[in-house]
C-alpha cells in the first residue's frame, strides 16, 4: 500500500464519516425534540435529491402531488380539530390554510404554467433550482409529522419506532411510483479540484 492508496482511503474514510456524523446528529437532534426514531429521513435526502433532477430533467416533480395531498389532508385534520373546539376560523386553522393548502397549490399552479409554456427549469441557474426543490421537500416534514406522530405522540417510544418504520416503507413505495427505479444523477455543486500529494480531490467532497 502505498501513499495514493492511503489518501484516497482517507478520503473516502472522512466523506462516509461526515455523512454518518450528520445522520447521526439528526437522529438524535429529532428524538431530543419529539421522541422519534425518525427512520425515514434518508428519504427526504432522495426525495430532494430525485426533485432536482426531475428539475434538471424538465419534469414534473411527483413530490409536488404528494405535498399537495399531504397539505389538503393536513389541513383537513386541522380543521375538524378547531371545529370539535368551537373556535372557528382561529389563529391556527388560518396559519394551516395558509402553509398546508394556498402554499402547496401555488407551488402546483406555477409548475404547471412553467411546463405548459415550455419553461426549462434546466434553464435556472443551479442554485435557483436546489432551492426551488428545498422548496417542495422541505414543507413535507412537519406535514408527515402531523399525520403519522402527532395523534400518538404520548405513544411509548417504541411504538412510534413502529409507526417510523412504517413511515419509511410507505416513502419508499411512494418514491418508487413518482420517480421509478432507475437511478438519476444531478451535476456537482462545484466542479473545482485540488491535488494532495499527487492525488486529486473534488471540490464536491470537500
Amino acid at each position: 500500500m502505498n501513499l495514493d492508496i492511503v489518501i484516497l482511503l482517507a478520503q473516502d474514510g472522512l466523506t462516509n464519516g461526515a455523512i454518518y456524523a450528520l445522520l447521526a446528529l439528526a437522529l438524535v437532534m429529532v428524538f431530543a425534540v419529539t421522541r422519534v426514531i425518525f427512520v425515514p429521513q434518508g428519504e427526504f435526502v432522495a426525495f430532494g435529491a430525485l426533485t432536482l433532477a426531475s428539475l434538471q430533467a424538465n419534469k414534473f416533480p411527483g413530490t409536488v402531488w404528494l405535498l399537495l395531498i399531504a397539505g389538503i389532508i393536513c389541513f383537513l385534520l386541522d380543521w375538524h380539530y378547531q371545529r370539535r373546539l368551537g373556535d372557528g376560523l382561529g389563529r391556527r386553522l388560518r396559519w394551516s390554510l395558509l402553509w398546508q393548502l394556498v402554499f402547496p397549490l401555488i407551488l402546483v399552479i406555477a409548475l404547471w404554467m412553467a411546463q405548459a409554456s415550455s419553461f426549462k427549469f434546466s434553464n435556472l441557474p443551479l442554485i435557483a433550482q436546489l432551492l426551488l426543490a428545498l422548496l417542495i421537500v422541505v414543507p413535507l416534514g412537519p406535514m408527515i409529522y402531523r399525520l403519522a406522530f402527532q395523534p400518538m405522540a404520548q405513544a411509548p417510544v417504541l411504538v412510534l419506532l413502529i409507526v417510523s418504520v412504517a413511515v419509511h416503507l410507505v416513502l419508499v413505495g411512494i418514491g418508487l411510483v413518482f420517480f421509478g427505479a432507475e437511478g438519476s444523477r444531478t451535476p456537482p455543486f462545484s466542479e473545482g479540484a485540488l491535488t494532495l500529494a499527487g492525488v486529486p480531490v473534488n471540490a464536491q467532497t470537500l
